[in-house]
């Protein structure tokens, strides 16, 4: 089989400020495998998870090496891909385009869509949360306001974490609800709060009835957990400190969820995993983004009715996305019934 590279770039809507950074534009890999007069498509995005990033110079960089080993290969044989890949110790975006390609291409190769294989039930798929970054009060309330025009929205996630400390967090927090009192909200500290802030802000996002926090503590401060489980109500969901499905045994038994991400993983194989091992240990789960246009995400919504909640929301903020896909109905974010990923390209102009 061939392996065909191409780079293009994403601009948002909106930057998206998280503890550790902003992100206006990221430059992606469309990946495409060919075989049999078939195509499967991938994408890799550039993404940091609170360590070093894994930036599109490295992602471009693996897949070019990639190509002539990946030769020898068809698209039947994603085991011994996914093998060679780890052995080779192929960074995770790169093995996520592959992989996503490999499952597109299959499907195409039988003229069914991805869900409809795994036998899916497309009616329990949750509403999708869209994300409102760290801002001032009246920022995070006209971006609301954008979400709200944009479309059916029901669920926000509110992103906290502020370097201005837990009083930005909370009257930040208090806009958003002021703004949308009946809308389900989640908190995401992308790990931007210390232990003692993390007890504090969790009491007082229960009284506000928010659902969960996510990645309350830095990646790194996973000891901690077990006292801020102890210490405060809310469940909590960790993405920073899980990549794959062997992260998930020690975190366990001091967390409620993970936040599976298609780019962390290595692709929907993997997830798949994830789902497993988590619920062998009775977590829920949930799966999220980085700055990935609708083909990631589309591809993400063809395991969507596993996930207990979804956080799908990147191709939503972006005025140059190349590609349909999943279609947003009602809040929720459904995959449609053309083979494979079911993704299309289109034009995008200048």
């Amino acid at each position: 089989m061939q392996l065909d590279v191409k780079l293009f770039t994403l601009t948002k809507r909106f930057p998206l400020k998280i503890s550790y950074g902003t992100t206006a534009q990221t430059t992606n890999a469309w990946v495409k495998i060919l075989h049999d007069g078939i195509e499967g498509w991938g994408e890799a995005s550039p993404f940091s998870a609170g360590g070093d990033a894994l930036t599109t110079d490295m992602i471009h960089s693996s897949l070019l090496k990639l190509a002539p080993t990946l030769e020898k290969f068809t698209p039947y044989e994603r085991q011994r891909i996914e093998q060679v890949l780890i052995e080779a110790n192929i960074i995770s975006p790169v093995r996520t385009a592959i992989d996503i390609a490999l499952h597109d291409w299959f499907g195409k190769s039988v003229n069914l869509p991805l869900w409809k294989i795994w036998g899916l039930d497309r009616s329990s798929i949750v509403p999708t949360s869209v994300t409102i970054g760290i801002n001032t009060p009246d920022g995070a309330r006209e971006r609301v306001k954008k979400w709200l025009e944009y479309a059916d929205i029901q669920v926000l996630k509110v992103k906290l974490g502020s370097k201005e400390g837990i009083e930005a967090d909370k009257q930040m927090l208090l806009a958003v609800r002021d703004e949308v009192p009946n809308l389900e909200i989640f908190a995401d500290a992308n790990g931007g709060w210390s232990l003692e802030n993390a007890i504090i802000m969790g009491k007082w996002l229960a009284d506000l009835n928010i659902k969960y926090i996510e990645q309350p503590l830095a990646k790194g401060k996973e000891a901690e957990l077990p006292e801020l489980k102890a210490k405060q109500p809310l469940p909590i969901f960790l993405d920073e400190s899980c990549f794959n499905s062997l992260d998930v045994p020690d975190l366990a038994n001091s967390i409620d969820g993970i936040n599976i991400k298609l780019m962390k993983s290595g692709g929907l194989t993997e997830a798949i995993r994830m789902i497993h091992v988590a619920r062998a240990y009775e977590l829920q789960v949930m799966f999220g983004c980085y700055s990935d246009s609708a083909l990631t995400n589309t591809a993400a919504a063809q395991i969507s009715p596993l996930a207990d909640y979804l956080d799908l929301d990147s191709h939503l903020n972006l005025i140059d996305d190349p590609f349909c896909g999943a279609v947003l109905q009602s809040g929720r974010l459904f995959p449609n019934d053309l083979p494979g990923l079911g993704v299309e390209y289109r034009a995008v102009s200048a």
